[in-house]
């Protein structure tokens, strides 16, 4: 995305929310990388916002939280299991409410193109009691962006923006209407009964809560986030996100109702659209949330079979529901397998990892990519950082003989991101055998798209800022046997580290160094430029 900015342009649903977020007065973007909403920070970046890479989702929506409570506009962005992470924060943000905008981008992955679970975060709108938009495409990305922030301040709660890797990546255009600016400058007004949550303060706050959402709920009967088309009578469709797409394609002569906003739910206008045609389908992506709470409103209407539940909708899959058609549908394509790249920096540890028959507990990120042949050498993969506390796990209940074998491999953002707790489990309730921890430090988060974290020392836009340096922290946390080590220079000093840390019975850190193949040039760029800067200041 270019500075450039013309009245019609053609975006990506991330680029439109970027846009969206500089037209809207956003003062702060922060979040954590993850496919496929890492674009958006990205793209705010580059037309001038100020946008900033947290160490995990949590720190992100704590930084966007406070930014709002100073009465600020700020965009938090994160994938769906990045919301996960930051649900301590966002199950009492509701509570507390906001004075500026906050916006929470959950990018979902239908399909898992690119995660370890398909989870639907329209659960989490409810759970928490959060406004949720649902954009379908790239205009209506920058228009819900818009809407949320003046939402998020008309109701004085997060709004979170549920979009799709469909939304997120596919580009359409977008034309920039003019958006709803803030009505006043950040400002700081104490209100410790409002955001200091002890039981006393949290009990009326739940209430206010409820309220707010009643008053949301009632906003969305005849909403411009409401979007009622009408047309057959013989056939009406219930849908939200980028269905709408699928099903206008498969139907175009139907009745359709899109809830732009799907919490709360437009229940009477849902009713009167239901009433309106002489058969309602509701056509939903993921989990049955809509028909569940439709049907659960007396509502009668027809609805998917379980197995439309798994993957991402398309036109015919949608028409398979319409029309009943149950008939097995017909297997994938088989797309050619990730591989980690060649001189990629992992290759030497997974294949060392193999050599020596170590049960590794792995983690999420490229080298996730060790459990594939020709490595084969990783055991389990769960979420960002639990390699450490897993690979404990098995160290504390395995026979001595399987559980000196055990290793932990994580990178190095995810190590920031959720290692440093970790390693502080390993520090406190060491197995009695010790324990193998490698840091595969690459330099960058690789497999976003080669972004910066605390460990490289850079910002989001590669500018030097504060460098945590990983053997320090280990070492001040009370691990001894600290290992830095290049895994591609000498592949039996690789192997020797290994069995050294191994064979210690202590617990061992190993730290495998070397930049990323792809990132390196561009690593090298940054470095020179911080340089000459620094040498042109002295």
């Amino acid at each position: 995305m270019t500075r450039t900015l013309h009245e019609r342009m053609l975006l990506s649903g991330n680029e439109a929310v970027a846009l969206a977020a500089l037209r809207s007065g956003v003062l702060l973007g922060t979040g954590y990388p993850g496919t496929p909403s890492t674009e958006i920070l990205e793209a705010f970046a580059a037309l001038g916002g100020k946008a900033q890479w947290a160490p995990n989702e949590k720190v992100a929506l704590e930084v966007g939280l406070g930014a709002a409570f100073g009465g600020a506009r700020a965009l938090v962005t994160m994938k769906h299991v990045g919301v996960n992470v930051a649900a301590d924060v966002l199950f009492t943000a509701t509570y507390t409410g906001v004075s500026g905008g906050l916006v929470l981008i959950s990018a979902d992955d239908p399909g898992m193109a690119s995660s370890q679970n398909e989870q639907d975060n329209r659960n989490y709108a409810r759970a928490a009691g959060v406004i949720m938009l649902e954009p379908a495409d790239s205009q209506q990305a920058y228009d819900f962006t818009g809407a949320g922030f003046a939402l998020s301040e008309k109701f004085g709660l997060p709004v979170m923006l549920r979009m799709t890797t469909r939304v997120c990546h596919s580009k359409s255009i977008v034309t920039q209407s003019p958006l709803p600016q803030p009505q006043a400058t950040p400002n700081f007004k104490r209100d410790v009964p409002g955001r200091v949550m002890i039981p006393a303060h949290a009990r009326p706050a739940h209430r206010r809560l409820r309220e707010k959402l009643a008053r949301a709920a009632a906003y969305a009967e005849n909403c411009p986030q409401t979007i009622i088309e009408k047309g057959s009578k013989a056939l009406g469709v219930i849908t939200s996100g980028v269905v709408i797409a699928h099903a206008k394609e498969v139907a175009p002569d139907a009745s359709f109702f899109q809830l732009g906003l799907s919490y709360p739910l437009p229940l009477n206008a849902i009713k009167e659209f239901v009433a309106s045609v002489d058969r309602c389908v509701v056509v939903e992506e993921g989990d049955p949330i809509l028909e569940t709470e439709l049907r659960a409103a007396g509502l009668n209407i027809e609805a998917k079979p379980e197995a439309f539940r798994f993957g991402e909708l398309n036109a015919d899959r949608v028409r398979r529901i319409l029309e009943h058609d149950n008939s097995p549908e017909a297997a994938l394509a088989a797309g050619k397998p990730p591989m980690l790249c060649e001189g990629c920096s992992h290759r030497p540890v997974f294949e060392t990892l193999n050599k020596l028959g170590c049960i590794v507990s792995g983690d999420i990120g490229c080298y996730t990519l060790g459990v594939l042949p020709p490595f084969s050498a990783m055991d389990s993969c769960v979420c960002m950082g639990a390699s450490i506390g897993v690979g404990l796990g098995l160290r504390h209940v395995l026979p001595p003989e399987q559980a000196k074998r055990v290793v932990s491999v994580i990178g190095d953002s995810t190590f920031i991101h959720s290692g440093l707790t970790g390693l502080a489990e390993m520090v406190y309730n060491p197995p009695p055998n010790g324990h193998v921890l490698m840091i595969l430090d690459n330099g960058t988060t690789a497999m976003t798209g080669q972004q910066e974290h605390p460990g490289t020392g850079r910002d989001l836009l590669h500018h030097p800022t504060g460098h945590v340096r990983f053997e320090e922290v280990i070492h001040a946390m009370g691990i001894r046997h600290v290992v830095t080590i290049d895994p591609m220079a000498d592949a039996v000093a690789l192997e020797n580290a290994i069995i050294e840390a191994l064979d210690s019975g202590q617990l061992a850190v190993i730290v495998a160094r070397k930049p990323c193949i792809l990132a390196a040039p561009k690593i090298r760029v940054y470095e020179r430029a911080a340089a000459e800067k620094m040498m042109a200041t002295e």
